[in-house]
């Protein structure tokens, strides 16, 4: 190619600093988002150097240089992170030493401290995302790096060693494939030593633990996954899956908060179901947070993995006993028909109608003219009458209403008439409690999408949402989701909201919507597949796998001797095959073979394990076949003999061997 032609006249230690160079950026570039602008800024301007001086074959900077840079990259991550440890300060540590030890790269020694930093940078992309584009992208860093470690194995003149470097990494890839399967297979998972280190405050998209009037908008701007569910047998319809979050009860003026943070107050146990059972499996992506999303109402514990533990607050939310730093799975058993909270009004319900004084007063005076119009109205009656508003009162559902002010329920009732489901249900709630109606907010995840590649559900970011319960006597608390009064479609399978595509993303919409639709489940499919096999292999699975080979009640110790049985046996086998392997193929052995078989049948008693010469001293009265037997000795242990393997090949053909 002409574009390679000025890189395929340079020296051969240039190309190979800048050949390693490029994997060292590729390597570092998946870290960019998760690393400080200065520091991202900072690597990049030291390979760039770096490669500059090593196209122009300049010599490389002084020790000093080196310590100066040092110095300003302890300093400024010790700014940055109020630290030097940690896996943020480490990451950003380890990619600006990767980048500095470049610049003092003159001996093969200081090359192989540049691979073992980049083969630790390469894992320390794994800290901050474990998905299927990660380790596809990390795969070829790892080729890239095995390439330039053979190819600094090479001797120099040899002038084009890139091709064969990589042929010879590709193989050694191959041939520790196997291995690598295994060990990812029994290697016993003991926590904590297995597993992806999370920093506690590092902060994931999600559900918050409060709600503040317009905060939920950005989340809904969020294509990520947030959950995968799969249901066994028919799923519940689109519009009731309310997978239940945070329950927010009271309210500032402007800010909802969960009544029950602690994790010891269980529910009441005045939670009755009926009808049929939903059972289902979710695949919880992190999210830092100890919610667990489970359809209403889930009266038994989700089952967990591990020694992870889950008891339900007093509004139905189930909670795991630590917040839920990695990718979880748990099974689930939900039932659609329930019936929960108080019958009778008590005093535990005056939580539910508490409005701080002085806030919203057009509401409250709405809430007075409607209790007017309708003397002796029951709940159910109001709560019609309000939804009715809310779909004939010109409200619209967008996901840009602008800032509220203080009073954020005169202002959607009154003025804006258009907000997010959070501004809708505050609105609603707030109305209800003026009414002297007990009512509180619930959010969590709304709806989903069936990718037909796999079955599974996939509720992603943009689906969360925030409904409202209110309570009702004889049937406790019931869910009302006045979003759907205004905008229909956002619940359910209509209209569900999109968050804006890349470049590509809108080429392929536009060319070919159902082509970019089956192009994203299948993408989606790919990666819950990741998850699921890969990321969710925890060391239950590994039990099971031991007891499907006749193991009892396995524990890790099992594990570790399964594997090492079989690295045994993998180890026999192997010296087994390379000795038959070398007997059977070594073209040398094959002729020394061929001689003594010939030798034997002439009389001559030849041991099986005779080297040449001693075949040559028992055939001293054939001079042309005792020359020849040397010489193919010498063709192996002598360092220049004139005889090659075809010479001799062809002389045993000429030789005249006794009867």
């Amino acid at each position: 190619m002409r574009w390679l032609s000025p890189f395929t006249t340079l020296p051969r230690d240039s190309r190979d600093t800048l050949f390693l160079l490029a994997v060292i950026a590729w390597v570092v570039l998946p870290q960019v988002g998760n690393l400080p602008l200065w520091c991202a800024g900072l690597a990049a301007g030291v390979l760039l150097w770096r490669g500059w001086l090593a196209w122009r074959s300049r010599p490389l900077p002084s020790r000093w240089w080196l310590l100066a840079l040092l110095a300003v990259t302890l300093a400024a991550t010790w700014a940055t992170h109020k630290t030097l440890l940690g896996r943020d300060a480490g990451v950003t540590l380890i990619v600006l030493l990767l980048a500095l030890k470049t610049l003092e790269l003159r001996a093969r020694r200081d090359a192989f401290v540049v691979f073992f930093l980049g083969f630790f940078t390469m894992l320390s992309n794994f800290f901050f995302s474990q998905s299927l584009l990660t380790a596809a992208a990390m795969l070829i860093a790892l080729l890239g790096l095995l390439t330039a470690l053979v190819n600094a194995h090479m001797p120099v003149e040899n002038k084009a060693p890139l091709r064969e470097a990589a042929r010879i990494a590709g193989g050694m890839a191959l041939l520790g494939a196997p291995i690598m399967a295994v060990l990812f297979v029994l290697f016993p998972r003991m926590a904590p030593l297995w597993g992806v280190p999370s920093d506690a405050m590092a902060g994931r998209s999600g559900l918050s633990s409060q709600m503040e009037v317009g905060t939920m908008a950005s989340l809904a701007l969020d294509d990520g996954i947030a959950m995968r569910v799969r249901f066994d047998g028919r799923p519940p319809a689109q519009t009731e899956l309310y997978f239940r979050g945070p329950v927010l009860s009271l309210y500032d003026g402007r800010v909802w908060r969960p009544q029950y943070s602690d994790f010891a107050r269980r529910a009441d146990g005045d939670l009755q179901v009926s009808g049929p059972a939903v059972n289902y499996q979710v695949t919880l992506e992190p999210n830092n947070r100890p919610w667990l999303l489970t359809l209403d109402a889930t009266p038994l514990p989700p089952t967990l993995p591990g020694n992870l533990g889950a008891v339900m607050t007093p509004d139905l939310q189930w909670l795991a006993s630590r917040p839920i730093s990695d990718l979880t799975r748990y099974q689930v058993q939900s039932y659609p028909q329930f019936r929960y909270g108080p019958q009778r009004p008590n005093l535990s319900l005056q939580t539910f109608v508490d409005l701080p004084p002085g806030f919203n007063p057009r509401t409250l005076q709405l809430a007075a003219e409607i209790r007017r119009a309708q003397p002796g109205a029951n709940t159910a009656a109001l709560v019609h009458t309000v939804l009715q508003r809310l779909r004939s009162g010109g409200y619209t559902y967008t996901l840009d209403p602008g800032v509220y002010g203080r009073d954020t329920a005169d202002e959607f009732w009154f003025d804006r008439k258009e907000g997010f489901c959070e501004h809708i249900a505050s609105s609603f709630v707030i109305l209800m409690r003026a009414l002297d109606i007990p009512a509180r907010i619930v959010t969590g995840y709304q709806g989903g999408e069936l990718n037909g590649v796999d079955g599974f559900w996939m509720v992603r970011q943009s689906d969360a949402h925030a409904w409202a319960e209110v309570w009702q006597a004889d049937r406790g608390w019931t869910r009302v989701d006045p979003t759907g009064a205004v905008s229909p479609g956002r619940v359910g399978s209509f209209t569900r909201l999109q968050a804006p595509r890349g470049i590509v993303g809108n080429t392929l919409a536009t060319v070919s919507p159902d082509v970019a639709k089956r192009l994203r489940a299948a993408w989606d499919a790919m990666n819950n597949g990741w998850n699921q096999w890969v990321l969710n292999y925890s060391q239950g699975k590994q039990l099971d796998l031991l007891k499907n080979l006749g193991f009892s009640s396995p524990e890790w110790e099992d594990l570790g001797k399964v594997l090492a049985a079989i690295v045994v046996l993998a180890s026999l086998g192997g010296a087994a095959w390379a000795q038959w392997e070398r007997r059977q193929h070594d073209p040398w052995l094959r002729l020394l073979q061929a001689a003594r078989r010939k030798l034997q049948q002439a009389g001559l008693a030849v041991p099986d394990n005779a080297p040449p010469r001693q075949m040559a001293a028992l055939a001293q009265d054939h001079p042309a076949i005792h020359d020849w037997l040397l010489q193919l000795e010498a063709q192996r242990y002598a360092p220049h003999t004139p005889h090659s393997l075809a010479t001799l090949r062809r002389g045993f053909k000429r030789l005249v061997w006794p009867h």
